[in-house]
């Protein structure tokens, strides 16, 4: 039976609601203990992109945990920490070279920042402390990260703990008045994010921080491709590093194995998560050049962020063994190619009540939900995106739901990121138990669009 609050001793990260036991996964599907089949059409939290099951993964971790469970990253390599470090640098772009594995995308983008504050004042260059965020934006739930997000209803009772980050508003075409079509707004262009450099002063800048395609916070949204190589440009003109989150757009999520492949783009520091090991074991990782960790070598001698469980020999096998089998199921080059298909797919859904925008690359759409055709978010009261979430798990459908892009406060989307391995008529069966959601959310809280 579903988890009872209060029986349980679980404490469950929503205390309001009913839990359905899962006993078993399977593909793109989960089954509960009660024998309901659901569609996981986001991967759990778009991390789930082997799907389940893949018995190489799980045989992998479990010969690596014979072998040595734990070993003190501060003292100790392994053969899969070495190997999981080799198949992401030969995966990266430019100088991206060197792995630092962690658990969360949270707390690797934590250490990114860290990364980058350590780096100018190794270098000298104390005086660059700030940090350039985008809005809608989301980098994590740790004190940094939640610092650099733009997720105003997450903040409200930490405030007072969080540090003051520099805030541009991101390339949103859906709520902006250029619609992302030439010719492009500041905000669009990337012209905002080189003004905040200059207006700030470049030299009390350190990082740029941003997720190449907009994640749950503004629900795929794409930027114009002239976006990041304006961006890029400014940071280098300007000293300051760009760190890229591609904790959720990466590892293959958008058809490339970057989100920023498309635009021929190198950050200084990339932020990996989700889908490098499938779900099979938490892992994350900081991938940087020689050039900023040359400066900690000949100055501090480490980076100062030490994790318990960095470098972990178990989760780092997990993720040797999903990176080897992408690439031998060539399923990022499978991703790529169904893409099309999926977004044509979730094109009918413009065509139903409440839905305002589809969008998104690859394997990664999000559908923003409006109540009438100028685009007006649904007020925050009617609880639009809970209740269709709660709608779809009862049509046997995962989705992923975020409030408040459109204003900080209201704005309803939802968003879906399926398994690599998705079936064209997993697809159609998506966009199916989507409709039926939809339709019953509506009659739900009594929307007429």
């Amino acid at each position: 039976m579903p988890n009872e609050p209060g029986r349980s001793h679980v404490f469950y990260r929503k205390l309001t609601r009913r839990y359905p036991r899962i006993v078993r996964g399977a593909g793109c599907w989960l089954y509960d203990a009660e024998g309901r089949s659901y569609l996981d059409a986001v991967g759990g939290a778009f991390v789930a992109n082997v799907g389940h099951g893949v018995r190489e993964i799980a045989q992998a971790l479990a010969r690596q945990a014979e072998r040595v469970a734990y070993l003190n990253g501060t003292a100790f390599t392994s053969d899969p920490v070495e190997e999981f470090a080799v198949e992401i640098a030969r995966r990266s772009p430019g100088d991206l070279e060197l792995v630092y594995p962690l658990s969360s995308g949270s707390e690797a983008v934590e250490a990114a920042l860290k990364l980058a504050r350590q780096y100018w004042v190794e270098s000298g260059e104390r005086v660059r402390r700030k940090i350039i965020a985008l809005s809608p934006a989301y980098h994590g739930n740790t004190l940094l990260a939640l610092s650099a997000s733009a997720r105003e209803h997450y903040k409200t009772y930490f405030r007072e703990w969080l540090v003051d980050v520099v805030r541009v508003p991101a390339p949103y075409a859906y709520r902006c008045q250029c619609r992302g079509k030439p010719p492009l707004c500041p905000n669009c262009s990337g012209e905002a994010v080189e003004a905040a450099i200059v207006r700030e002063g470049p030299d009390t800048v350190a990082a740029v921080i941003a997720e190449p395609v907009g994640g749950s916070s503004s629900g795929a949204s794409v930027p114009a491709p002239e976006y990041w190589k304006r961006v890029r440009a400014a940071c280098d003109r300007y000293g300051v590093l760009l760190v890229a989150d591609e904790v959720l757009t990466g590892a293959g999520r958008t058809g490339t194995w970057s989100a920023l492949e498309p635009y021929g783009i190198v950050p200084d520091v990339m932020v990996l998560g989700k889908g490098i090991a499938g779900g099979y074991l938490p892992l994350s990782a900081v991938v940087a050049p020689r050039r900023l960790t040359d400066a900690l070598a000949h100055g501090s001698g480490a980076l100062l962020h030490a994790q318990t469980f960095s470098h972990h020999a178990v989760s780092c096998a997990a993720g040797v063994a999903t990176l080897r089998y992408l690439r031998d199921h060539a399923l990022i080059e499978r991703c790529a190619e169904l893409g099309p298909i999926f977004h044509d797919r979730l094109a009918a859904l413009r065509a139903l009540p409440g839905v305002g925008d589809v969008r998104g690359r690859g394997l990664l759409a999000g559908v923003e939900f409006v109540a009438d055709s100028a685009g007006t978010p649904f007020p925050r009261s009617a609880r639009f995106a809970e209740t269709f979430v709660e709608a779809a798990l009862e049509a046997g459908l995962v989705v992923w739901p975020n409030v408040g892009q459109a204003d900080g406060a209201n704005g309803d989307l939802a968003m879906l990121a399926p398994p690599f391995i998705v079936s064209v008529e997993e697809i159609d069966l998506i966009v199916q138990r989507f409709g039926e959601a939809l339709r019953a959310t509506v009659e739900r809280i009594g929307a007429v669009v």
